[in-house]
């Protein structure tokens, strides 16, 4: 895999600091460096969601404002509309959004398999309905990652498959096994496929095996031994209990290989960032941040508020003191709530400015302890004083989410 090394050659990436991955220890928790053609990228980081090349409501230049080094980009709603050979007649991503740091694509898979029964599961891939239009399309590993080097991203994730909660064993080791020989392909192909010097892209693998701990820590193994950059963790946050992710993720991190950067998919509410962090976990993506902030909810060290509510209409002070947010600095928390109420579209991006500020600042805070040894402690007291959101308001939150992908499919 000599040519897989060249493409990487423009990354690299450094652990500054970790605790070694054994039940006794008291935490997995480490600090690291990654260098990317767009700069570095400090972590534990969470990366805000740009589904189609926009993190919704903000500008760019707020979402590094926000301490953002690395946006996720969605490979499945991009390649739709507006389409990646479009994206690349502009120069790539990276020129497209204006955005100047790391980028990481998705393959696609988690939109797709959300389809249902709107998309067909072969050896070769998957066909799917557009949502937008109705039109076909296949998606193998191949073509994945044609559509990714047009985007040009940083780093890009091949096309997996993200099996629903619940599954049966043998359906969990059934995509498992499918997800390990597309891995193959997709590492054949980033080979293969002609290399862009002024657009170098780094490949990570990703881990499956549903609810069964044994299978994650069998794809861990796999997939870890492959020469992938680096590793992402799938499959996870799908409508599981929470204890049983953790249990799964528990169960995963000593298989992982400590020198490559593992990317935690779609989990980030703040209390899973810092478990997460906790398990060994450095890259984090989700989109939660900035939808519960367009639904009134603001993330405070003390758990999230809802911003709607009376008790803020008449409250002077910002939603959080302390807090060094744009929003927190200079509008009051009776604005905000005036703001959500009559549904102006200045409360989207304040809240959204918010809500991405704390996680990111949460991510640089928990960096800091680990550099400092002090990061259960930190752990520790963080949780005391974090009341999460309830697992019914989650499920509910994911069920709406799940109706509107079906409207938005069926009516096309």
């Amino acid at each position: 895999m000599d040519a897989l090394a060249a493409r990487s050659s423009s990354f690299a990436f450094t652990i500054d600091v970790e605790n070694p991955p054994v039940p006794s220890a008291p935490t997995w928790a480490r600090a690291c460096t990654l260098q990317t053609p767009h700069g570095l990228i400090q972590t534990p980081m969470f990366m805000p969601v740009g589904t189609q090349a926009t993190v919704k409501c903000l500008t760019p230049e707020e979402v590094q404002a926000a301490g953002a080094q690395i946006i996720l980009a969605n490979t499945y709603h991009l390649m739709l509309r507006p389409g990646s050979q479009l994206i690349d007649s502009f120069g790539g991503l990276h020129a497209f959004m204006r955005w100047p740091g790391p980028l990481l694509t998705d393959s696609g898979g988690f939109q797709v398999f959300s389809l249902g029964h709107l998309r067909t599961l072969t050896e070769e891939g998957v066909t799917f309905k557009s949502h937008l239009d109705g039109s076909l399309h296949l998606l193998t590993p191949e073509r994945g990652l044609q559509i990714e080097a047009e985007l040009g991203a940083d780093f890009v994730l091949p096309l997996d498959i993200c099996s629903g909660y619940p599954c049966t064993p043998q359906e969990a080791r059934q995509a498992m096994e499918r997800t390990h020989r597309w891995a193959l392909r997709a590492l054949e192909a980033f080979t293969q496929h002609p290399h862009r010097p002024e657009r170098p892209q780094a490949l990570f693998g990703i881990v499956q095996g549903a609810f069964e701990p044994e299978l994650r820590q069998e794809s861990a193994r796999f997939i870890g031994s492959l020469p992938f950059f680096g590793l992402s963790i799938g499959g996870l946050s799908v409508g599981e209990p929470k204890a049983l992710m953790w249990e799964l993720l528990r169960a995963t991190t000593p298989a992982l290989p400590r020198e490559k950067p593992r990317h935690l998919l779609g989990v980030g509410s703040p209390e899973d960032l810092i478990m997460g962090i906790d398990l060994g976990m450095d890259l984090f993506d989700c989109v939660l941040p900035t939808r519960v902030a367009r639904h009134g909810g603001l993330f405070t060290r003390y758990g999230r508020v809802n911003i709607k509510r009376s008790r803020f209409r008449t409250e002077h002070g910002p939603v959080e003191e302390g807090c060094d947010c744009y929003t927190c600095r200079n509008y009051s928390a009776a604005y905000l709530h005036h703001l959500a109420r009559a549904e102006e579209q200045l409360y989207y991006r304040l809240g959204s400015i918010h809500n991405l500020r704390f996680m990111l600042r949460l991510a640089a805070e928990a960096r800091a302890a680990i550099l400092a040894g002090t990061f259960p402690a930190f752990r520790d007291a963080f949780l005391a004083s974090y009341v999460p959101a309830s697992e019914r308001a989650r499920e509910e939150q994911r069920a709406k989410w799940l109706a509107r992908v079906a409207s938005r499919a069926t009516s096309s």
